[in-house]
């Protein structure tokens, strides 16, 4: 599977974030180091109806599904081909 990375821009900059691959595809859950979030995180994706459209899945406080002392868990509605392909 290829990686896929969160994004947050900041001042015209676009910072990525690689996802724990592992987890995610064992679990189909976003797993993210809790000193790693920040508002205005996103999954960049493509629409399932139309594969051109263009889209973002905000990571927000309301979407965490579960949380520890390490991480926060987000869901991961997507197909992996629906994630848009960005290389590092």
């Amino acid at each position: 599977m290829r990686p896929i990375y969160l994004h947050k821009e900041d001042n015209n900059l676009t910072r990525k974030i690689l996802l724990d691959m592992a987890y995610l595809v064992t679990n189909n859950k976003i797993r993210l180091p809790k000193e790693y979030y920040e508002e205005g995180l996103y999954l960049p994706f493509f629409s399932a109806n139309n594969n051109k459209q263009k889209d973002k899945f905000f990571l927000t406080t309301d979407k965490i599904i579960l949380q520890d002392d390490n991480y926060f868990y987000f869901p991961f509605p997507f197909k992996p081909e629906q994630v848009e392909y960005t290389e590092q």
